[in-house]
């Protein structure tokens, strides 16, 4: 049967350097890695990331979590470098945030303005907390059910809405549209399809915390705590706290991931291992002693 190589292929069984070089139209010193000509690898010290020419994650998950409150802080980041106005960042299992949707759904009208000014792409979410009243109907009317679409962390589509309408910083005249448009997707009656949560007791949380590895490395651990206001939650080593949402009896749902699934295996009613599917098996880690 016939079988197409990739490249990486043809140079591991083409004998000769020379050959694999000649058969792709290299350079031969390009092939052999020789030094570039002197002077071309000078670089300004700290201002390539080891991923250039993308963006560095660190600026990237900066400018996501400024916009949900420091203008000044997302001012100056974007003032650098105008690209990040239109970054996301994945706050864990999917949830993904753009800079724009981080100020959108904490109502901050002032953010969300300088992210568009500098080229942020605004959705359905930024037009509710503008109070874009028309626009918001345009949409509904255009796509039956789109109200029912959460933003970043489950959070509806009404709720951006009702925080432009609360928003202390806004000015009163926006405040009141926010909330005009807030009045208007309360008719719709499903608008704030908040993520199914089961009831779970302190007693049951009790159940699931603690250290859960799936390999030998520092980092490969989630740890399953309570959060400051007493949610079951995860992380992976020291990353960002996910809240876990009960479906049912021992299956969680990260917070603003509702494809995702952590499944606990209990052995005398004690999480002994955790599954994650997204939504095929991922990851399996197993309880640590103590």
């Amino acid at each position: 049967m016939n079988k197409t190589l990739t490249r990486r292929e043809v140079l591991t069984v083409v004998p000769g350097a020379c050959t694999a070089a000649a058969l792709f139209g290299l350079n031969l010193s390009e092939a052999r890695g020789s030094p570039a000509p002197e002077g071309a690898t000078n670089i300004v010290k700290g201002e390539l990331s080891p991923g250039f020419p993308r963006q560095d994650i660190e600026s990237v998950e900066s400018v996501v979590g400024a916009s949900h409150f420091n203008f000044d802080r997302v001012k100056e980041l974007i003032t650098k470098r105008p690209a990040l106005a239109k970054a996301s960042w994945d706050w864990g299992f999917g949830d993904w945030e753009s800079a724009l949707g981080a100020a959108s759904h904490v109502g901050r009208r002032d953010i969300a303005t300088l992210l568009i000014e500098h080229g942020a792409r605004p959705n359905l979410f930024t037009f509710a907390m503008f109070g874009h009243l028309e626009a918001v109907k345009s949409a509904v009317e255009a796509v039956p059910g789109i109200q029912r679409i959460h933003g970043p962390h489950g959070i509806t589509l009404l709720q951006h809405a009702l925080n432009g309408g609360s928003q202390s910083r806004n000015s009163p005249e926006a405040r009141k549209h926010a909330n005009k448009v807030a009045k208007y997707l309360e008719s719709l009656g499903d608008a704030d399809n908040t993520t199914l949560s089961l009831g779970i007791s302190d007693e049951q949380k009790s159940a699931y915390l603690g250290r859960y590895t799936f390999g030998r490395g520092e980092d490969e651990v989630f740890n399953v705590l309570l959060n400051r206001r007493g949610a079951l939650s995860i992380k992976r080593g020291d990353g960002v706290l996910r809240v876990l949402h009960r479906i049912e009896p021992d299956v969680f749902a990260p917070q603003g991931s509702p494809a995702a699934r952590i499944r606990f295996q209990l052995a005398d009613g004690r999480a002994t291992s955790l599954t994650i599917h997204d939504p095929i098996p991922l990851v399996k880690a197993m309880r640590a002693a103590g």
